[in-house]
């Protein structure tokens, strides 16, 4: 299990190093265009705010996985590590429920929606933008589900979240 974890995380990663980096060309781009050519591009606007919100959701889907998220855990801090264990499952559980119902369902739901709305300057269906949102609640999903009855695979696990007494 440990290797699907890896292998997920590194496909993330990939594809942010990716969007990023065609984010950044993106951005250049604009800029040489604006004040050097002093001719704009209408579409690099459009297509670096799209790929901005590709970054932050799946960003958000990583960094959830690999559980370096914000997070207030005085409460876990201070419990025994067996409660720890308990408490960071039922974590996990709202954090599935969280996931399916907001991000996956709704995002369906959104793609949906949107599926026939044009964006101006790229002319692409705004759905394809919002595929992310189901996309990174599938990830979370699988993360958290991974935590519960894998919690030994996370990279930066802490060995009192696994120790049930």
């Amino acid at each position: 299990m440990k290797n699907i974890r890896i292998i997920l995380n590194r496909f993330i990663e990939s594809l942010l190093v990716l969007i990023m980096g065609a984010l950044t060309l993106v951005v250049l781009w604009q800029v040489i265009a604006r004040y050097v050519m002093t001719n704009p591009s209408s579409w690099t606007e459009e297509l670096a705010r799209f790929m901005l919100v590709w970054v932050s959701i799946l960003g958000a889907a990583y960094v959830s996985g690999k559980k370096e998220h914000i997070a207030i855990d005085i409460i876990q801090q201070r419990s025994s590590p067996s409660r720890r264990r308990r408490l960071q499952v039922l974590i996990d559980c709202i954090i599935i429920i969280f996931a399916f119902f907001v991000m996956v369902l709704g995002g369906i739901n959104l793609v949906e929606i949107t599926l026939h709305q044009i964006s101006s300057a790229l002319r692409i269906p705004v759905g394809y933008v919002y595929t992310v949102i189901p996309f990174s609640g599938i990830l979370i999903i699988v993360y958290a589900l991974l935590d519960i009855f894998y919690p030994h695979t996370r990279e930066n696990y802490s060995p009192a979240l696994t120790n049930s007494k």
